[in-house]
């Protein structure tokens, strides 16, 4: 079994290895749709073009075009994709806070929660994150940051409620492994990442959509937009692994000295997991301990990357119990 240290280390490359992948498989696949469109509608480059005098073939004349063009929006699409990938390294954590409706709450709120993650941190020899509360009574929680001293705990006002001290223990020690092994970092910029690409998308496709004239480019592009925003970047996300879950778990479960607990703990949520205010950033599922999304779209959330079914993590931690 991997130490956390080369969990850490692990992560760390995927994440660089995540940010250069955004921009490069955004650029590839606007090159090659909005080229072929160059390609195959013939369109030639601006005075014509000869070869030997003679005038260029419109498939000549096109590929000329198309070539021009895909290195032109490779180029482009490139730097704005990272320039995008940099902001949301340093301000996503913002963005997913507000989009969730979190509120942060002080020591002299919660103290019990406080107290909690705070001997938590001591054991890890983390610092504490900042808390914040979302007004649901469904049962949920996420962790997000770009580290752990920049990190922030959320949770639900319906897991503070329902859950027995332990149970509330072994979901704050769940998510600190996630700060720990710097999963967050990862999953914030994947999430950003795909929140921007299909946010745009349908900008530009209904902004392309109302034009009478010129509305046909920005409908190309949003299209791109949305295909790589819904597929392709999702795909990324997925190659990611559900095994951070187990490790999240596993990691947990040791820092407690409790598998029973967050085992219990899953189990109540499986029964009410679903943030309304969520049902609207689909893409942010897969950073909570359970989908937060409404079983309609769920099959959404399985689709694209988020956890391994709750009845094998709570086995995986029952057997756990049984080993201590």
């Amino acid at each position: 079994m991997a130490t956390t240290y080369q969990h850490i280390a692990s992560n760390t490359r995927k994440t660089w290895g995540l940010v250069l992948l955004f921009p490069v498989v955004f650029a590839l696949l606007s090159a090659m749709l909005i080229g072929g469109v160059l390609f195959f509608t013939g369109a030639g480059v601006e005075g014509g073009c000869s070869i030997n005098g003679e005038p260029c073939s419109p498939v000549t004349s096109g590929l000329i075009a198309s070539g021009f063009g895909a290195v032109v929006v490779a180029l482009v699409s490139w730097v704005l994709a990272s320039v995008w990938m940099a902001v949301s390294y340093f301000f996503g954590d913002k963005w997913l806070l507000s989009g969730a409706g979190a509120v942060p709450v002080t020591e002299r709120d919660f103290p019990e929660i406080y107290r909690l993650a705070e001997n938590l941190c001591i054991s890890r020899g983390l610092p504490v994150p900042r808390v914040f509360l979302v007004q649901d009574d469904s049962l949920n929680a996420f962790a997000t940051g770009r580290d752990p001293k920049h990190a922030s705990l959320v949770l639900t006002t319906g897991i503070v409620k329902k859950l027995e001290r332990a149970e509330l223990e072994g979901v704050i020690a769940h998510e600190l492994s996630h700060i720990e092994n710097r999963d967050i970092r990862l999953m914030l910029i994947c999430v950003a990442g795909i929140a921007f690409f299909t946010f745009a998308g349908e900008i530009l496709v209904r902004s392309g959509g109302r034009s009478k004239k010129g509305g046909a480019p920005l409908l190309v592009i949003g299209l791109v937009f949305l295909l790589y925003g819904y597929l392709f970047a999702p795909l990324i996300r997925l190659a990611l692994s559900r095994r951070r879950e187990y490790q999240a778990d596993a990691s947990a479960a040791l820092m407690t000295r409790n598998p029973a607990a967050l085992a219990s703990a899953l189990r109540k949520i499986s029964r009410d997991s679903r943030v309304e205010v969520l049902d609207k950033h689909s893409s942010m599922a897969a950073m909570c301990i359970a989908s937060p999304l409404e079983k309609g779209k769920a099959w959404l959330s399985n689709l694209t990357a988020t956890h391994p079914p709750i009845t094998q993590r709570i086995a995986a931690l029952e057997e756990m119990d049984r080993g201590f």
